[in-house]
């Protein structure tokens, strides 16, 4: 039996990370976000259980770092119309990470895997809805300097149905909890 997705804690999570978001993405500083960001993970990677008071940080420490396919889109949107909280092995296949967030990826799964599938589902939320803020040239996948942030599209052919499951390698298990 699946557990519930506390929509109202997502929108709240949400709703305060674009506000974190909104303060550093000014056009007069373009890196401002991305620094903001980077020092988020610096310190949400050295202490994660800081992520109890604001769990608010991480939403915007993955920001625009976190692809979706657009069969993971629509389980997503499912995820959410449903308020079903996706179970691990559901979750980690409708998932793209940065590669430099992957260390970051693992601190917070082995505190709270249920708020790092929040988080996620934030990030999902914040890309999707049109009251958002709009990804910057820097996070467009098809632009072509996005390979020199060591982010890789086509990781694993970044096309994940259920058939591609059964052989599916995956650096997350592989640290123990």
């Amino acid at each position: 039996m699946s557990k519930p997705l506390n929509i109202s804690r997502i929108n709240e999570l949400k709703n305060n990370a674009y506000d974190n978001i909104e303060s550093y993405n000014d056009p007069d500083s373009p890196e401002a976000l991305a620094k903001f960001t980077d020092s988020m993970k610096a310190i949400l990677l050295a202490d994660p259980s800081m992520l109890a008071a604001v769990p608010e940080y991480l939403p915007v420490a993955l920001f625009n770092r976190v692809r979706f396919s657009d069969a993971a889109k629509t389980k997503w949107a499912t995820w959410i119309d449903t308020a079903t909280l996706p179970s691990w092995d559901e979750f980690k296949v409708t998932i793209q990470f940065n590669n430099d967030d992957v260390p970051l990826v693992l601190a917070v799964r082995k505190y709270s895997e249920e708020l790092l599938i929040e988080s996620c589902a934030v990030v999902y939320l914040l890309n999707t809805q049109d009251n958002v803020v709009a990804p910057s040239k820097s996070f467009n996948a098809s632009d072509s300097d996005a390979s020199d942030d060591g982010y890789d599209p086509y990781n694993d052919d970044g096309d994940y149905d259920e058939s591609d499951e059964e052989g599916y390698y995956d650096q997350y298990d592989d640290e123990e909890r």
